[in-house]
């Protein structure tokens, strides 16, 4: 009888863990993953000083060259690479950004497209997130409206972007994140509805404001 009483014990207790987890899931964002996410950036936050810091002991004549700094930072970025840090003040979010889209990059935070330029080179700067697991750094971006401010923050230089607008678009939608032709522009993009990736949301935002480092 104690065999099974333990047994029966145990069983309620992950059942109730069980629960908890999806209750959390549903109400913030998976607690294992979101776990892993908060170390990985705290990881990466030091990677992001250190190329700072690399950048700032460079030439600053190249420095002050903002698209030739943004072209050669892309040219030599890696997967998982720690890039650049985006606040967005309407939702609170703080994260390093990083170099890929892959599953493996996205679950260290937002990442950067891998055939996006870097602000300061024009085009448009693309970024894909999680809403739901892995700290889930885009799970309110929902919220997001237009005059709502976006900053991207890198070694050469720091970018304050407006948001235009939001839309819903298929997943195998890629024209979403190409550049029209010069113009600077950011794009943030993550699936939706939240614990599905039946679509793509999709907000984009215009640069209008930027300086040196």
């Amino acid at each position: 009888m104690n065999a099974k009483r333990t047994i029966s014990t145990v069983l309620i207790a992950l059942g109730l863990l069980l629960l908890a987890d999806a209750g959390l899931t549903l109400l913030w964002q998976e607690p294992v993953s979101a776990l892993r996410a908060d170390l990985a950036q705290h990881r990466l936050a030091a990677a992001l000083r250190r190329l700072d810091a690399s950048a700032l002991a460079g030439d600053r004549t190249a420095l002050r060259h903002r698209a030739a700094a943004a072209r050669r930072l892309r040219a030599a970025l890696h997967d998982g690479q720690a890039v650049a840090r985006l606040r967005i003040p309407r939702i609170g979010l703080d994260d390093v950004v990083v170099a890929g889209t892959s599953v493996a990059d996205l679950r260290a935070g937002p990442g950067l497209y891998e055939e996006s330029p870097l602000p300061g080179a024009g085009g448009t700067t693309a970024i894909a997130g999680h809403r739901t697991t892995y700290g889930a750094p885009f799970r309110h971006i929902d919220a997001l409206r237009r005059g709502d401010r976006i900053r991207l923050e890198l070694p050469y230089g720091t970018f304050t972007y407006t948001v235009t607008g939001s839309r819903v678009v298929a997943p195998a939608d890629v024209a979403v994140v190409r550049s029209h032709g010069d113009a600077a522009r950011l794009v943030l993009t993550a699936c939706t509805p939240l614990f599905s990736a039946a679509q793509r949301l999709v907000v984009e935002a215009r640069l209008s404001a930027s300086t040196r480092a």
